[in-house]
């Protein structure tokens, strides 16, 4: 869905298709035919923007073999479909029944992350609209916070900067301008956006940025203004937008909330989970630990209830005189009953500062709700056709904040 902005640049809104697991190139054909193009229909478009998810063996196949590539860009034109976004973070396996923390591997360390970003910014530069210059991938906030030392920092710059080299190069011989924005993630080396300004400083090259994902921001306890004014202040871009919901508990010590809490805690992702106390930002690396239910045995970080600073509160489970915030993406049209809510007024906040002003500050905008299969029981979409309402109606509540704020909605 592409927006006219008042400034008359163009801004795009899609959503994630990770919420689909498909990772060889004939999964993501059915893909588009079952799933993206009955969304488009539902909203009424002749155009629908998806941010492609490309795995390991799909993105291989798409950059050894020309003629599956063109099959690919036929196929999208053919239903109506358009990509000028590709969500870089998950290499393969994001349709696990346990996916947890090996989302995080390859890190920046290690040279499959390099090779496989270099391959997603050639593909989309391939994908890319005719009338289409630039384009945004999103990938992994450089590691999990453990472990990573002095040596590991600089191996990951080491590879941003060489990836920046060959994102000039990519521009040169094909005329179209890839960025790469680092998603700040809870958990991660880089988990806020004060993290990211830290890390990027001086930046890798001009075409690496951030990857503003509002659920995160939102779970971290982050505001969004200082969020972006820090940004701002650093010279980073944010080549992309993440437009996500948290799942929210004002009263986390009343039992009511804790057992509703408790069907979110489901184990295919990790749910990273925080809290703001008067001793600062505490947390958990899932929610069923933030819970008390847990054991810690499985995770590879700090396991108790920590800091920032490394710091430990004591005993099992998170302090729960405060509210909590966990990282789960609630779909934005249908937070969860009470007494859970989201945090669809920090994504709300964030739009509006992102391109209500007098110009945008990203034009990729991309929905990101992959949780829908991972919802309790009673609220995951049965069939195809309950999924692609329910991403229809995520897609029109965006394209509402937009049309709010200004923008005009294209063709």
């Amino acid at each position: 869905m592409r927006f006219r902005h008042p400034d008359g640049s163009t801004v795009h809104l899609s959503y994630c298709t990770n919420v689909h697991p498909a990772e060889t190139l004939d999964g993501i054909l059915a893909q588009l035919r079952d799933h993206c193009e009955p969304v488009r229909r539902r909203l009424g478009r002749d155009r629908l923007g998806i941010g492609l998810w490309l795995a390991r063996d799909a993105a291989r196949t798409l950059t050894t073999d020309a003629a599956s590539l063109r099959a690919l860009r036929v196929e999208l034109d053919r239903r109506g479909l358009e990509v000028v976004t590709l969500n870089g973070f998950p290499y393969e396996g994001f349709g696990a029944d346990e996916v947890k923390y090996r989302v995080y591997q390859p890190d920046w360390t290690r040279p499959e992350r390099l090779a496989h970003t270099t391959d997603l910014a050639r593909l989309l530069a391939a994908l890319l609209p005719e009338d289409v210059t630039e384009g945004s991938v999103s990938t992994l906030p450089l590691a999990w916070r453990t472990p990573f030392d002095t040596r590991a920092a600089a191996l990951a710059r080491n590879a941003l900067t060489t990836l920046s080299g060959r994102l000039d190069a990519l521009e040169e011989l094909t005329g179209k301008s890839i960025r790469i924005g680092l998603e700040p993630e809870p958990g991660c080396v880089v988990e806020t956006v004060a993290d990211a300004v830290k890390a990027l400083d001086p930046l890798p090259g001009p075409r690496i940025g951030v990857c503003l994902d509002t659920c995160h921001l939102a779970t971290s306890f982050e505001d969004p203004r200082t969020a972006l004014d820090a940004l701002a202040a650093g010279g980073i871009p944010v080549p992309k937008a993440q437009l996500s919901a948290a799942l929210h508990a004002e009263h986390p010590h009343l039992p009511e909330v804790r057992a509703a809490l408790a069907a979110f805690a489901e184990p295919r992702f990790l749910h990273q989970t925080r809290t703001r106390t008067a001793a600062g930002l505490r947390g958990t690396d899932d929610l069923a630990q933030a819970l008390g239910t847990a054991g810690h045995a499985t995770a590879p970080g700090l396991p108790e209830a920590v800091a920032p600073d490394g710091g430990h509160d004591a005993g099992p489970g998170l302090p729960d005189a405060t509210p909590w915030r966990a990282h789960f993406h609630v779909p934005l049209h249908a937070p969860p009953a009470p007494p859970l809510g989201s945090t669809l007024p920090v994504l709300q906040d964030a739009v509006a500062l992102l391109v209500g002003g007098a110009h945008p500050r990203t034009h990729h905008l991309e929905v990101e709700t992959y949780t829908w299969q991972a919802l309790p029981p009673d609220r995951r979409p049965r069939t195809r056709a309950r999924l692609a309402d329910g991403i229809a109606a995520e897609l029109t509540l965006a394209r509402d904040l937009l049309t709010d704020l200004g923008l005009k909605e294209l063709p």
